[in-house]
Formats: C-alpha cells, structure tokens, sequence
C-alpha cells in the first residue's frame, strides 16, 4: 500500500513501504523530501506576496486620504481666513513672470497684471526674459517703454538655464515683502494680487497659492480631462489640506512667497527641477506656513495634444521624486511640524513614486495568478490595485466628482468615466520618467534646461 501525503502537511523526511511477502522482494524506501527547486519557488513566492500585500496597503492609505479629503470638502469646516482682507497697508510686490520664448501669450499676461487694483505705487512687474529667441525680448521691451513706472525687464544672457536658476538670478535684484510669480500663458484677474497678498498679513505664512483653471477646457477631450483633473486637484484637494491645516502645497505659479522667509531658507535653489515644490518644504522644514486661496483664480492654457501632455507630467514626476530623495527624512525628524503635516507631507511626496509601485503591483498580481497559486491573492490583489484607478492618487474620481458638484457644473461628469484613460498615459509616463531618473547618469546630473509647455494661442501684440 502507497502513502499519501495532503497538500498543506509536510511529508516525514522518509517512507518505508513493503510489498507482500509472497512476492519475496525487499522493502523499498521512498524519499518525498522536497526536491530544492520546489523550496526554492515557496522561497520567492512568499516574497511576492509580501511585496503585493504592501503595495495593496499603500494603495488603501492613499484611498482612506482621498476619501478623507473629499468628505473633508463636502461636509467639513471650511477655512477662507484671508478671502475679506481688501483694505490694508498693502505690502511692495513685486511680480515675476519668467519667459523662454512666449511671444503668443507674454502681452495678454502684461496688459492682465497692469490692470489689476492692487495700488500702482506699491507693484512692480518683472518680465524675466531668459535667453528666448523668438519676439519675447521685443514685446517686453515696448511694454517697459510704455509703462515704466512698474515693468522694469530683467533679460538673462548668461547662467545656468532653467525656471529656478532665473528666479534665483532675478530674486537678487529685488527688495520688495512680498514676491508673486505667475507663468507667461496665466491670465489674472483685477483682484487677484490683493487675494495672494492678503495671507501674508499673517506674520506665519511664507507661501501662498491661488487656484488655477484652464482657459482653453473647450477643445478638445484631453483639455476636458484635463479641467476636470485640475478642479480635483484644487477644489478638494488643496482645498481639504487648507481646512485641516496640514501641507497646502505652493504651485510655482499664481502665488508667491514673504521675501524674508525665502531669504531665511537660502532663496531659490538653481538646480531644482520643481522649484515650486522644492520651497514648500524647505519653508514647511523651517517652520513657514503655506495657505491656499481656493477663491483666488487664475486661468492657464493645459496642453492641447497628448505628446505635450506626457512631457509636463514626466517633468512634475522628476521634479516631485527629487524633493522626495532631498526632504523626505529631514521632514519625519522635523521638530517644527505636527505629526499630521509630516503624514500628509510624506503621502505628497510619494505620489509619483505611487506609479512604478502601482505598475509593480499589477506585475506580481498577474504573474501569481498565472503560477497557479492560491486564487484568492491574485484576485484580492487584482481588485485592490484596479481600486486605486478608481479612487486613488493619479484618477482620484470620488474627488473629481465632489470638485464638479461643488462647482456647480454636474454636466462634466459625463466624461469621468474616460479619465481612466488619462490615468492610464500618467501611470506609464510617470513609470518611464522615474525608472530613468534612477539611472546612475541622470540620478546625479545636475543638467537643466528650460521645459516648457507648448502655447496654442497666436501672437497678436505689435509694438507701438
């Protein structure tokens, strides 16, 4: 008689099984020891499932946090604390708008921030003209012939070429409170320096944010997509961070930073990929305060076709994981933040990082499946992970959702359920971008040049 040994039971090292003694042979001894391979492929097994049930609990942390946020928006307390401030004794401002080549958009952007109602003898603005060779330097010339008094230009021949290294080259040259920054395709509206300026009352704050809103939403799919992301992003994201005190993050445009708390952390750093990220926590570390002015809004131009769109979300991707390697363990020791700034300070950090770990996740989720493992893993792994498209970090729909109803415009979210496709080209682009910046070449490279969204409007300014 053969003995059978169950699946889930460990067999004795050996068995001995002894034929009838009629047939007159000799017992035979039966080794069901498992063979090395067999240990070997429980061995990565396990490992695998380790990974994936870690990658499925990062996906429900930042799941909870969405939901967090959204509910926080719809139902919680709403913090505007600065939005009636309109008389005071305003600070100097000045206003920069850095430049490479952006004779389409660079007049409307001027004729916008001279006609705003912040008082004249108290604002300056500061085309800073970095190296373009197209009609940029020209209309930025004719605009400080004309209004001398407050466009003083700042043209760069020389340096190191990029956003922050022009920023940090023109912040020299200025000795105003308070310094605003807008991008060249941005349009202002009347009130919109007093709204940025008025949280700088406060003598915490170091940085503030407006909300920004694309102007050309209207033509085509993914500039649809792409409203409706923004309005996520900033009606209930920011928005939720501001309620519950926690890490509003400076955007790099429409808002600005107190010049003594950008000076205090060393100014800007010239070979940042993200500046705008990169200062809010070097100002959280130094135990600034950022605020988000959710009603302050300012209308940008997205990307109208997907190449442009891929190569703005793989340079955020870059610039986001480099303040993640710089600040993230200096944050967890930071004595000057609360626990739940440093919580929500490092689940800002990671959400790019969340790209290539989601990738990872579907990878072990489909190769356990397919090795014939217990079914239940895979199939909880795979829900799991497919979940985070739904209401996770990069297609976050429950915020989407709560931003449209909130704003009043319901209609949009028609178009929700293609947002998967969105989230899809980020998860991709973003993987691409990360696994190449972790190269040896590219992790140390201090290399920067201008990136630069496409413009989609034509130039129409002419010089008097």
């Amino acid at each position: 008689m053969l003995l059978t040994t169950a699946d889930n039971q460990r067999p004795p090292a050996a068995e001995t099984t002894t034929t009838s003694a009629i047939a007159g042979t000799a017992p035979v001894v039966t080794d069901n020891t498992p063979v090395p391979r067999e240990r070997s492929r429980a061995w990565y097994v396990m490992v695998m499932l380790i990974v994936l049930y870690s990658i499925v609990f990062l996906i429900c942390v930042y799941m909870i946090r969405h939901y967090w946020f959204t509910l926080n928006r719809l139902f919680g307390e709403q913090r505007h604390p600065y939005l009636d401030v309109d008389e005071g004794d305003w600070p100097t401002v000045t206003v920069l708008v850095p430049a490479h080549n952006e004779e389409a958009v660079i007049a409307h952007n001027l004729e916008a921030l001279l006609d705003t109602n912040y008082p004249h003898d108290k604002l300056v603005i500061v085309p800073v003209n970095d190296r373009s060779t197209d009609r940029t330097k020209e209309i930025i010339d004719d605009f400080a012939r004309r209004y001398p008094d407050n466009i003083k230009p700042f043209h760069r021949t020389e340096g190191q070429p990029g956003k922050s290294a022009a920023l940090r080259d023109v912040t020299e040259t200025v000795d105003s409170d308070v310094l605003l920054v807008f991008d060249a395709d941005y349009i202002p509206g009347r009130g919109l320096i007093k709204q940025l300026t008025s949280p700088f009352f406060d003598p915490e704050v170091g940085a503030v944010m407006g909300r920004v809103v694309p102007m050309n939403c209207g033509k085509n799919l993914l500039t649809r997509l792409l409203d409706l992301e923004r309005a996520g992003g900033y009606q209930v994201d920011q928005q939720a961070r501001m309620n519950l005190r926690l890490v509003p993050q400076y955007g790099g445009t429409v808002g600005g930073v107190r010049m003594a708390a950008l000076e205090s952390v060393g100014g800007w750093r010239e070979d940042a990929l993200a500046e705008d990220t990169e200062i809010t926590y070097r100002l959280l570390l130094a135990g600034w305060k950022t605020v988000y002015q959710n009603r302050s809004e300012c209308y940008e131009e997205v990307p109208e076709v997907w190449p442009v769109r891929i190569r703005q979300i793989k340079r955020w991707a870059k610039g986001h994981n480099q303040v993640a390697f710089r600040y993230g363990f200096s944050l967890l020791g930071n004595r000057r933040s609360s626990f739940f700034e440093k919580l929500d300070g490092i689940l800002l950090l990671g959400v790019y990082l969340m790209a290539p770990i989601l990738m990872l996740g579907w990878i072990l989720a489909l190769s356990l499946f397919f090795l014939g493992e217990n079914p239940f893993h895979s199939i909880i792994a795979i829900l799991s992970v497919v979940a985070y498209g739904a209401l996770g970090n990069f297609a976050a729909f429950f915020e989407i959702a709560a931003a449209t109803r909130l704003d009043g415009a319901t209609r949009r979210l028609r178009l929700l359920p293609l947002n998967i496709l969105g989230f899809i080209v980020s998860v991709v682009s973003i993987t691409g971008a990360t696994l190449s910046q972790a190269l040896p070449h590219n992790l140390f490279s201090k290399k920067l040049v201008w990136h630069k969204t496409e413009r989609y409007r034509k130039p129409v300014h002419k010089p008097t």
